[in-house]
């Protein structure tokens, strides 16, 4: 039979009051004749006894010993009572934070994760009761989110499906004929849901940190140059100017293809947010221990609250033009692609209006991180 932690707790206390209260009895009982005869022996030597002093000696023990164990077994009896008495009074102290949190974690379990577990002043369950609390806040962020992604997934797939649904409704009924530009306009729709749905899965393969990465010794200035090549023709025909610095070496290990995506989609939204004769600078160096990437515009800017939920899935920045005509999630992804290879990819800005700048970090080779540290100091 499984005995319940409450009343193991309770037990527990109350053995250890009867152990002591018995190895207390036990000392007591028999160290005290020895001494009370001793002293009285040496009142007898210093001449304060008669002849009958062994048989008053005797009575005098007899009578010690009787009122000694009495008030012992008054005392440990008392003594015992309260100690269960405490031993239940801690007990339950000890177990109703407990029950708040096995409580909270039903309700979590079932899908209520706004509980709140009142936090005790004994430091272990504080931390118990907060880390349960942490917990539920963290489920219900996810699931807010998770919510809001159904919600804006549905809304990226409404817009082609709505133009798909037009277009073939006209051609059914004869208000269109299936003309180049009519099909061509369908095709873009349809290439658009691809895009979405490879999307999705590369990000959720990111964030499941299932990305099929291949890294190899690479040299991420070659990789900003490399995707600014790509681009360049785009740059061109917006009127907008591109300028790379990427001269220096950064060695790095990364999966050259998924780098240039980063930079591909980070160049890509520089040049949507840069209205024509505007600018955009690529540029790569490397620090101490990683080498980074930057791509700066000239273009709509971001306000201080939007440099973190911009790499939110499907976030668009309130009264500002969309910096991506993709999904929506490219900056979610390219973030999650940077982390796996152990960087990152942040952003910052004067302002609305006056420009942003996105940098990837990626670590540098572990051979020539001293080296590049020992030429940065010199």
């Amino acid at each position: 039979m499984t005995i319940r932690m409450p009343l193991r707790l309770f037990l527990s206390y109350a053995l250890v009051a009867s152990v002591g209260a018995v190895v207390a009895y036990l000392t007591v009982w028999l160290l005290a004749p020895a001494l009370f005869d001793r002293q009285v022996g040496m009142m007898n030597n210093g001449g304060m006894g008669s002849g009958s002093g062994g048989g008053a000696q005797a009575g005098l023990r007899d009578a010690f010993r009787f009122a000694l164990t009495t008030a012992l077994a008054v005392g440990l009896t008392a003594s015992v009572v309260a100690a269960v008495v405490v031993a239940w009074f801690v007990t339950r102290r000890l177990m109703r934070p407990l029950h708040a949190v096995r409580a909270a974690t039903r309700r979590i379990a079932a899908g209520d994760y706004r509980v709140s577990v009142p936090v005790p002043r004994e430091p272990e369950l504080a931390a118990l009761a907060t880390d349960v609390n942490t917990l539920g806040s963290a489920l219900a962020d996810t699931e807010a989110r998770r919510t809001r992604l159904l919600g804006d997934v549905a809304h990226e797939l409404r817009t082609p499906l709505t133009a798909l649904d037009g277009y073939v409704e006209g051609l059914i009924d004869g208000v269109f004929a299936p003309t180049p530009d009519i099909l061509g306009s369908l095709s873009d729709e349809l290439r658009r849901l691809h895009r979405l749905a490879e999307d999705l899965s590369s990000l959720s393969r990111a964030q499941e940190q299932g990305l099929d990465l291949h890294p190899v010794d690479a040299d991420l200035a070659d990789l900003a140059r490399r995707a600014a090549a790509r681009l360049a023709p785009q740059f061109r025909d917006a009127q907008v100017t591109l300028t790379v610095q990427a001269d220096q070496m950064v060695p790095v290990t990364a999966d050259p293809d998924r780098i240039i995506q980063v930079l591909t989609n980070l160049l890509g939204n520089a040049l949507l947010a840069t209205a024509a004769g505007g600018a955009v600078t690529i540029a790569a160096r490397a620090g101490a221990r990683s080498g980074e990437v930057s791509v700066t515009d000239t273009g709509v800017g971001l306000a201080e609250a939007d440099l973190e939920r911009v790499f939110e899935r499907f976030y668009r920045a309130p009264g500002q033009p969309r910096r991506s005509a993709g999904s929506g999630i490219g900056l979610t992804i390219a973030r999650d692609i940077a982390r796996g290879h152990g960087g990152n990819v942040t952003a910052s800005s004067p302002g609305p209006g006056q420009g942003a700048r996105f940098t990837v970090t990626i670590p540098l080779r572990a051979h020539r991180r001293s080296e590049i540290a020992e030429h940065l100091q010199s």
